[in-house]
């Protein structure tokens, strides 16, 4: 179990990890290919679409091949679209890559998942902040490495390809130390939309994972355009965010036994909107990587309070509760960065950022009405 564990871990990070290098090159894929924000927009929008796909067939795919199986093929996909970012036919063969990186994310993301759960099932205590915190670790470490990479003039396609690599040889070192597949017990449902408490619970989930993706795939070019930074200070946005999300995550157990649901989300979702709007308000390098690791904060355990809560909901099985809040939070947080896209291209990114004050605050106030107060 021990083994399984550290695979587990490592597959978290190592996605964590292979986003982050996405999102630092953010603003290179824009220059390369000479696309505007709303076209920008638009290529997210093909991996948020991708990933909607990938999620509607990943129970299946689990199901049948086993979330080893499944992990390996998918993780290996991802890695190798990450390497190939700079090398695309233009802005359609970007379009179909980031289509591919979203399915494959996705799936990989549902089978390290299940890997996760069934561990957590066989210990028979909560693990699972703990593997979302290697994520956001993995996050910071990309993000880091690739502000120092930027800094000492590395090549982008060599840092993209070496990430790559990098991510592929620790995946696959990883799917061998998964738990052996367990025989199905039959055809898994495809993707069912969720409703009553559990479709609520998803609403707010997607209302977190909207202003987290905004964080991703947007603060590194809101310090570049916006506050004049360079590039290799710019990253480090992305790391600031990561990296406090991890902290938040790895204390999330430990925080969750000592506040009620409603009352640790309200705050959280909150401390987030505040920060987030000093940020936009102020808009200097300084302020915006600390309002940054704030925001991390904040939204580090909203998604472990909002899981747990569908795991308890009467009438569904943890499993089922667990798949149809994260499938509509999945959908938020893929489709919030393009629709701030759309909105930077009709006025500013920092007007359109704007939209995570607005969703934190509503995450706030919505939280009384699907979680318990106790």
């Amino acid at each position: 179990m021990s083994a399984a564990r550290w695979g587990t871990r490592t597959q978290f990070f190592c996605s964590g990890f292979l986003f982050a290098t996405w999102g630092v090159h953010i603003p290179t894929v824009k220059a390369h290919y000479a696309i505007s924000e709303g076209a920008l927009g638009l290529a997210l929008l093909a991996a948020g679409i991708g990933a909607l796909l990938g999620l509607s067939r990943a129970g299946v795919l689990v199901g049948r091949f086993g979330a080893r199986g499944v992990a390996l093929v998918c993780g290996l996909l991802a890695a190798l679209v990450l390497g190939l970012l700079l090398g695309l036919p233009g802005y359609p063969g970007l379009l179909a890559a980031l289509a591919v990186f979203g399915a494959t994310s996705s799936v990989f993301d549902v089978a390290i998942n299940a890997e996760a759960s069934e561990i957590e099932r066989r210990q028979g205590y909560p693990i699972m902040s703990h593997f979302h915190a290697m994520f956001s670790l993995g996050g910071m470490a990309g993000a880091a490495a690739g502000s120092l990479l930027l800094g000492w003039q590395v090549g982008a396609v060599t840092h993209l390809v070496g990430a790559a690599l990098a991510g592929a040889l620790a995946i696959g070192w990883a799917c061998l130390q998964m738990l052996p597949p367990q025989p199905a017990a039959g055809d898994e449902p495809g993707f069912r939309l969720p409703r009553g408490v559990l479709l609520l619970l998803g609403v707010l989930a997607a209302l977190g994972l909207i202003s987290e993706g905004a964080m991703y795939d947007w603060s590194v070019l809101y310090l570049q355009k916006e506050l004049g930074s360079p590039q290799d200070v710019a990253a480090l946005a992305y790391a600031s965010f990561s990296g406090a999300m991890a902290a938040a995550r790895f204390g999330g157990d430990w925080v969750r036994a000592r506040t009620s649901p409603v009352m640790l989300v309200r705050a959280s979702a909150s401390l987030s909107a505040l920060a987030m709007a000093a940020v936009l308000l102020v808009g200097h390098p300084v302020v915006a990587l600390v309002g940054f690791a704030l925001v991390g904060i904040g939204l580090g355990n909203v998604v472990p309070v909002l899981f747990s809560a569908a795991a308890r909901v009467p009438g569904t099985t943890p499993a089922h509760g667990i798949a149809a809040v994260s499938s509509v939070g999945y959908l938020g947080f893929m489709a919030g960065p393009p629709l701030i896209g759309g909105l930077a291209q009709g006025s500013s990114l920092t007007a359109a950022l704007f939209v995570v004050v607005l969703f934190a605050a509503v995450l706030a106030a919505l939280s009384r009405r699907a979680l318990p107060a106790g």
